[in-house]
């Protein structure tokens, strides 16, 4: 469950954080035509992975097939990964697909374009492991079931994102300017996010139970004597629903919900089937346990810790990464442009910073949750021995081994020993409190420390100096290295240019352009220097109107005519300025709102 949730994540990281570029390694043609075969060799080698497995369950050793098995398909899903990140860094597919009208106008839609290709490999993978899954589980359920069983665990994490997403392009998309400035600040995309994470907190649920299928669960013996645990409990909630996860045959439950006007606790067929009442209560506690000990608001103050940590963190990271030598010495011998090589670096830095946070410092939390819910069942049962022979007859009916690990949960064996310990002593349940506690604790302390330094590095005064001052010195230690490299001294301008430095702007652009002439983005950047700068002694018309017009030649973009635009303004040629106005706002309607302030200005400028 939790895997297919940490592998959305993983590929969102990978497409949000790579540029798409007009350079690319091969063409259209070139690019979808080796995506194509590259499905193709997937899906032949995933089918041959999973024959293996079939082929050898018939030797009747399930417990060491069902390892091999799962360690299959998790080879597998981590290998669509990685041909989703070939998609995006090696054929450079959005980069062909960015300008199309609709996913210009909404980028949502590309992403989730992308999303779904990434559904398709999975699924891929699914498929095929189905065989195996169903002769080695005596799983009663169609391969259909368990393909969209498998993909309904991931929603949790796609829906919140298509929703964020989303309603910020549609933001942007409106005439209206208010709304663009506060998201475009990092105050505003911060509140932005918290008020969007809160609100799917709260009415996430409802969607979630709708798209799992669930169904109020039938009234009864087990529904009334749930009812009647949660009344003893003090538990509110909103309805107790049938979950037909994995077609019901799944020894489960869950909860889901901040508040009780949207909580609902799952339970699956299976799970009313193959337990005595006494051990359905012992679930049902475990469940009610983590509302109780307010779990779920955790798991939400967690995930705008990763959100700080990542904000904090991997600028200085990426920093470090780029001023190394071997690795730039390698991007720069493979010749890698200088943002693709940035853009890989931060997603490789972004993904890292995401598998340490939640496998350790996350997957601490929920396993030390689910021991803390475990031991709740005391506070409603004089005994968890019912809990005990629940977990034993999950490890014996699931086919698993009771000592597999698992990294957000302990395993069966030792959560078995730990209730068993508890049975003899219950000072182990005050213990195991004691712990979390000191733990939140700890953590609360490190969240409030890596607010402040976000503040200070990223928001306060002293950001932008510090920001800049470690760009600077990582490029000029590799202009030390690498003398001859543009890409170099086009970065170290951009940096200068955020200081307001207008020599040292103008001096490492002019040694870019004279090792690089061909360079578009160097000479519009050279052409708006010239062209606007505030310091009059920078201001040259008519050098800007020349390298806006060679710019314009190398490539037809947006801001380049905008370019152009500005140079002929400022050569008080009014009547050209107002054309090129005219093909920047063409092709770039997103921007309407400041391209039709500049063509008001040229307009006015001429006497229209």
């Amino acid at each position: 469950m939790f895997g297919n949730f940490i592998y959305f994540i993983l590929v969102l990281l990978i497409y949000l954080t790579y540029q798409p570029s007009d350079e690319t390694y091969f063409t259209a043609f070139e690019s979808f035509t080796l995506f194509f075969c590259l499905v193709l060799i997937f899906s032949f080698f995933v089918r041959f992975q999973f024959q293996k497995i079939e082929s050898r369950i018939s030797n009747g050793k399930y417990l060491s097939i069902d390892h091999q098995f799962s360690a299959t398909l998790l080879r597998q899903s981590i290998m669509a990964i990685v041909l989703f990140a070939i998609n995006i860094y090696g054929l450079n597919l959005s980069s062909f697909l960015a300008d199309i009208a609709p996913f210009k106008t909404i980028p949502t839609l590309l992403a989730l374009l992308f999303l779904l290709l990434f559904i398709f490999y999975l699924a891929i993978v699914w498929y095929f492991a189905f065989s195996s899954y169903q002769k080695l589980y005596q799983a009663d359920i169609s391969r259909q079931s368990y393909v969209f069983s498998n993909f309904s665990f991931s929603i949790p994490v796609l829906l919140p994102w298509l929703f964020l997403s989303g309603i910020a392009d549609i933001i942007q998309a409106l005439p209206f300017e208010a709304p663009k400035r506060f998201l475009s600040t990092t105050e505003g995309e911060v509140s932005y996010f918290l008020f969007f994470l809160l609100g799917v907190a709260i009415f996430g649920p409802v969607l979630i139970q709708k798209f799992w299928r669930c169904k109020p669960l039938e009234d009864g013996y087990y529904r009334s004597r749930i009812e009647g645990l949660c009344r003893r409990a003090g538990l509110a909630y909103a309805d107790i629903l049938d979950w037909p996860i994995f077609g019901g045959k799944m020894i489960t439950a869950g909860v889901m919900g901040l508040v009780k006007k949207f909580r609902y606790i799952l339970v699956t067929n299976s799970l009313l089937q193959l337990l005595e009442p006494e051990e359905v209560d012992a679930v049902i506690a475990h469940e009610i346990g983590h509302i109780k000990k307010k779990h779920l608001l955790f798991y939400l103050a967690f995930f705008v810790g990763y959100m700080l940590l990542s904000y904090v963190a991997v600028d200085a990271i990426v920093f470090g990464i780029i001023s190394a030598e071997p690795i730039y010495w390698l991007s720069n011998k493979a010749g890698f442009s200088q943002t693709a090589f940035i853009s890989a670096i931060y997603s490789v830095v972004i993904i890292c910073v995401f598998l340490i946070y939640f496998r350790f410092v996350f997957g601490f939390f929920m396993r030390n949750f689910e021991r803390q819910a475990d031991t709740y069942v005391y506070a409603l049962f004089d005994s968890a021995k019912p809990l005990i022979s629940t977990l034993e007859k999950i490890a014996a009916t699931s086919g698993q081994s009771a000592d597999k690990p698992n990294w957000h949960h302990y395993s069966i064996r030792q959560r078995i020993d730990y209730l068993t310990k508890c049975e003899a002593d219950l000072s182990w349940i005050d213990r195991h409190n004691a712990k979390i506690k000191k733990s939140i604790g700890v953590y609360a302390a490190c969240l409030l420390l890596l607010g402040v330094l976000g503040y200070q590095f990223d928001i306060g005064m002293s950001g932008d100096r510090v920001t800049s001052h470690i760009y600077e010195k990582a490029i000029l230690e590799q202009i030390e290295k690498f003398p001859e490299n543009p890409d170099l001294y086009s970065l170290l301008g951009k940096v200068y240019f955020n200081r307001q430095n207008w020599s040292g702007v103008q001096d490492a652009w002019e040694k870019s352009l004279a090792l690089e002439p061909d360079n578009a983005e160097v000479l519009n950047n050279l052409a708006w220097l010239y062209a606007t700068c505030e310091d009059t002694r920078f201001q040259d018309p008519d050098r800007a109107l020349v390298m806006a017009t060679q710019a314009i030649r190398l490539e037809n973009l947006p801001h380049i005519w905008d370019t152009l635009a500005e140079s002929y303004y400022v050569n008080e040629m009014y009547s050209q300025a107002v054309e090129a106005g005219r093909k920047a706002l063409e092709l770039d309607p997103k921007n309407r709102s400041y391209y039709e302030d500049q063509l008001e200005k040229f307009k006015k400028a001429g006497g229209y």
